[in-house]
């Protein structure tokens, strides 16, 4: 039962479970951002190619025969990938940045004390004597 518990434990810490809904939700957003380069950027991009399929760019290096598919280089999926990338990469960026700046304010906010008032200083012997002197002279008249 040992093993059972300790998998239970660490399956249930904080890290495990957030990396956990990380992982799904990047998976969601990489789904969602595919479907932004090849559904909306790509096509304005292949009608300027006067309509090629932006997707099915290749250089054909041998071609097809009955027996054998062709050898290509598909560098047009390449670049479709490339530009996902930058998107996702943008996109973290911008949520980085915004962690970072949350973060940054509660850090200030828990790092700011509140302002004591500072006491008066103690007044010098000086004083003292001045006051006493002044109150004396008060009372004789």
């Amino acid at each position: 039962m040992g093993f059972f518990k300790e998998f239970k434990d660490f399956a249930m810490r904080g890290n495990v479970v957030d990396l956990a809904v990380g992982v799904v939700i990047g998976a969601a957003f990489g789904k969602i951002s595919a479907s932004l380069v090849s559904d909306i950027i790509m096509p304005p991009i292949g009608a300027i190619l006067q309509g090629e399929q932006f997707g099915k760019l290749a250089l054909t290096l041998v071609k097809a025969t009955a027996d054998k598919p062709a050898v290509t280089i598909n560098y047009g999926l390449f670049l479709q990938a490339v530009i996902d990338f930058l998107i996702i990469a943008f996109v973290v960026f911008l949520l980085i940045k915004a962690i970072n700046k949350i973060t940054r304010k509660a850090d200030d906010a828990a790092t700011k004390t509140p302002e004591t008032p500072v006491p008066a200083p103690e007044p010098s012997n000086e004083e003292k004597l001045l006051t006493e002197i002044r109150d004396l002279l008060k009372r004789q008249a």
